[in-house]
């Protein structure tokens, strides 16, 4: 609703329930996402402090399912947008429904058509009217300056202005999860209103560690095969490196086709689960494959 532009109502000091760090941990984990101190201690911080969180990273890290998790564990709606060249302020914010106005027209000769009862309400504007929520802003780098540059007074002040209306101010801020895959440098504007993490790929125990939360049904022999492998994989030159996501497909494949570890024959038929471009694969199958099993056959020698 729109506010007034005196302070907004005392908010209590913990936005989502969480009363430490080590709670963060605990509370994701239930919900098989595993963060290391320095994600946890960002992320309790984001949320006292009332901060959006910027968090960059290669694709694939888990940077779009720590916000999935975050809610998951905080009981809250999960509010996503998703950027994409060329979004703008009627995707992302608002747009009227212009049937139900020109009906309001035909029917009362006049009358006021640009209110609340007439607003579209996306992904930002619901977040503002939803307390407890937790705001997904997705792959930001993948919008424009002018998408990127409208933003920051919503993450300054989480409230927007809609002319029509006037501004609309969150009473309770929603928990702001910002993405970026950095295909683009975002602007100092706004990452000085955020707080920052930046997520790396993992290391092989985490990575295990990683797989057996999600897919505890598979064998040790191959988590650990499959870790190994993968995480020498991602020190080659390769058109685009595996995330965790593509690891627990390929480990999910080698279990679906009955494989309790990795063989060349098992790698070779299944290693599309693992990478997603022909120049990748043609190098790994023709170059890298024998080394790569032998390694992974080493850890659990």
């Amino acid at each position: 609703m729109p506010g007034s532009d005196g302070p907004g109502p005392v908010l209590p000091t913990d936005a989502a329930g969480f009363v430490s760090i080590e709670d963060v941990r605990s509370r994701l984990a239930a919900q098989r996402y595993l963060v290391d101190d320095g994600l946890a201690t960002i992320l309790f911080l984001a949320l006292r402090l009332r901060k959006p969180l910027l968090v960059e990273g290669e694709p694939g890290v888990g940077k779009t399912e720590l916000a999935k998790a975050l809610a998951a564990a905080a009981g809250a709606p999960l509010l996503r947008l998703q950027c994409y060249e060329g979004i703008d302020v009627h995707h992302a914010l608002y747009d009227w429904d212009y049937p139900r106005q020109l009906l309001h027209l035909r029917a009362a000769g006049e009358g006021e058509v640009y209110s609340e009862r007439f607003l579209l309400r996306r992904p930002l504007l619901e977040a503002l009217d939803r307390p407890g929520s937790v705001l997904l802003i997705d792959e930001l780098d993948r919008a424009d300056d002018e998408f990127e540059a409208f933003l920051l007074e919503f993450l300054s002040d989480f409230q927007v202005t809609i002319p029509e209306i006037g501004v609309f101010r969150a009473t309770q801020p929603p928990v702001v999860i910002v993405t970026s895959n950095r295909t683009r440098e975002l602007h100092d504007a706004l990452r000085r209103r955020c707080l920052y993490h930046w997520i790396d790929h993992p290391d092989q125990a985490r990575e295990a560690a990683i797989v057996h939360a999600r897919l505890p049904e598979l064998p040790e022999r191959l988590v650990q095969q499959v870790c190994t492998f993968v995480g020498q994989l991602r020190w080659l030159d390769l058109y685009r490196a595996p995330g965790i996501g593509e690891t627990l497909d390929w480990a999910q494949a080698l279990d679906v086709l009955g494989h309790e570890s990795i063989d060349r024959d098992a790698a070779t038929a299944s290693l599309g689960s693992l990478l997603k471009a022909r120049e990748d694969l043609e190098r790994v199958r023709n170059q890298h494959l024998g080394t790569l099993l032998d390694e992974a056959s080493d850890a659990t020698a």
